[in-house]
């Protein structure tokens, strides 16, 4: 292995992007001969250019597959390029990616799969993933058991492997965020993800209003943007939470976000990898999550953090009021949740991971 392509035509920022920057800088300084096939109006593309990573444009859509002189004008470049691996992770890079790696004869074809849900059993996906891919890698146990829900008549098992995401470890609390120190009252709870249905924000105020109700004094961060936002604005003002509960914009520094606050909470209904759990712990933060998906892969129910059954807002409520009311509880489950992260999910650690997969069949 000595020539890595990795496929982002991504425009906007994401956790998908942001692994595929990680792997590329590190495979980069392992003095690999490494280049970014990404849109050239892409985040990608700048946070990729500040690093000093080859680049070359791609533009890929959703049928892009199905254009004939872009797949053979891609696969040239990668045949002449000598690429013999390449890597890709969105849905519309897959089916374009594979195909054209599959024409150009690159050794190693490796699909990050981050999603934890089903994918359909179609032809051109049992095409893709039986005869193209190579390298299968699923972001959490629970990924790899979805991928396998209907298309393990086709692929087996061994073919998918796990790598968790890593995050580069810094403990240390860095400055925190203005808006926050200054805006907070009590304890200062915190989330963080798109404003969508799937992220259950809503949950979240209901949880407010319970500790309201109990006399707790708390302030609680939602930062983030999306289609709910209007919705949650209504809730708060619903329950008069205007003074508990503040929804931010889009926070770039979680670094920052999570030296800010006290807890960390999630109400997601599903996840792929909830990296945004181990950001929180590797800051020594308490995390409370539904026990759903891939939480339980990184929470210890108890230890590192609490789980919740799904949609139980009063259960979320009582242990979140319990870590509230206790300082030295607090303390104690931050510093196992640091002690997880130091365990399983170093960046370094996963990345040297992925590189020893990837050269077994060397």
């Amino acid at each position: 292995m000595k020539n890595i392509c990795f496929l982002n035509s991504i425009k906007f920022w994401g956790g998908g992007e942001k692994l595929h920057l990680e792997n590329a800088i590190e495979f980069n300084r392992k003095k690999y001969k490494v280049v970014v096939a990404s849109n050239p109006n892409s985040i990608l593309w700048e946070k990729c250019f500040t690093n000093n990573i080859e680049l070359t444009p791609v533009r890929v859509g959703n049928i892009s597959f199905l254009n004939l002189y872009k797949l053979l004008r891609f696969a040239f470049y990668l045949r002449v390029s000598k690429i013999d691996t390449i890597v890709f992770s969105s849905s519309q890079d897959l089916k374009f990616g594979a195909i054209a790696a599959k024409i150009a004869g690159v050794e190693r074809v490796v699909y990050l799969r981050g999603l934890a849900s089903p994918i359909r059993a179609n032809f051109l996906n049992r095409f893709i993933f039986k005869s193209c891919l190579t390298h299968i890698i699923a972001s959490s146990n629970e990924t790899k058991r979805q991928i396998l829900t209907y298309l393990d008549s086709y692929i087996p098992n061994e073919k998918v492997y796990t790598i968790y995401h890593g995050v580069e470890l810094n403990e240390n609390l860095t400055e925190k965020l203005d808006i926050i120190t200054n805006n907070s009252k009590g304890i200062v709870l915190g989330n963080a993800g798109r404003l969508i249905k799937q992220k259950r924000q809503s949950d979240l105020i209901k949880i407010a209003n319970k500790l309201k109700e109990s006399g707790l004094e708390f302030t609680l961060f939602i930062a983030g943007e999306g289609e709910c936002r209007y919705e949650l604005e209504e809730e708060i003002a619903k329950y008069k939470l205007n003074d508990y509960v503040k929804l931010l914009s889009f926070v770039s520094d979680m670094s920052a976000f999570m030296s800010s606050i006290d807890i960390f909470l999630q109400t997601s209904e599903s996840e792929g990898f909830g990296f945004v759990l181990v950001e929180a712990m590797m800051k020594s933060k308490p995390v409370l999550a539904y026990n759903v998906s891939s939480n339980p892969e990184i929470i210890e129910d108890g230890k590192s953090g609490y789980l919740i059954e799904f949609e139980n807002t009063d259960s979320f409520a009582d242990k979140l009021a319990i870590l509230i009311s206790d300082h030295k509880l607090r303390e104690a489950i931050g510093k196992e949740g640091l002690r997880r992260v130091k365990e399983k999910f170093i960046l370094l650690d996963r990345i040297n991971e992925f590189e020893s997969y990837l050269l077994k069949k060397d």
